[in-house]
């Protein structure tokens, strides 16, 4: 059975350890998750006349990375931008987490895919980004994505150590 946690709950995670959030700042707690803010490199995706082979190609030519400073950056009508946290997480191994983007950006058209933290996940979070239908700016440490975290009902046998676990900055995919 799952049960989200509240903000107590995510407050007694990270207090005893649980739970790293690095930097933590208690702004970030809410009702029943936590606000996870922008880092400060972004992956734009590239729009090429080739078609990816996710066997043979080398995916970093389907991007263009940046470090973007205090005056942030513009997220283009249905662009596809990669972003990560500022935030460094450890994720227990009896806790997942839901992905959400904050509902004020959802207000002014920007999407994320559907995203999960799994048990056992360490790293900073890497979302995807899309567009809306005007450019919208955006800023490293804005509050931008919301993380409900569910218990699970025992430990999981086997925590994740996919090829994600430890980033910093943007990985970009990485196929097997």
């Amino acid at each position: 059975m799952l049960m989200i946690l509240s903000d107590s709950d995510l407050r007694a995670y990270i207090g005893s350890g649980r739970l790293l959030v690095e930097p933590f700042d208690e702004s970030i707690v809410r009702e029943n998750g936590l606000d996870l803010r922008i880092g400060d490199t972004i992956a734009r995706f590239m729009k090429l006349d080739r078609a990816i082979d996710t066997r043979r190609d080398d995916i970093e030519s389907f991007y263009s990375t940046y470090h973007v400073g205090e005056d942030g950056f513009r997220i283009y009508p249905h662009e596809h931008l990669l972003i990560h946290t500022l935030e460094y997480i450890r994720m227990p191994d009896d806790l997942m987490g839901f992905v959400n983007l904050r509902s004020s950006y959802a207000r002014i058209g920007l999407t994320i895919p559907p995203t999960i933290i799994d048990a056992g996940f360490e790293g900073q979070v890497v979302v995807e980004v899309v567009g809306g239908e005007v450019p919208v700016d955006l800023y490293p440490g804005d509050r931008f994505i919301h993380v409900v975290f569910a218990k699970l009902s025992k430990p999981v046998e086997k925590p994740y150590r996919g090829v994600y676990q430890g980033q910093r900055g943007i990985v970009l995919p990485r196929f097997r």
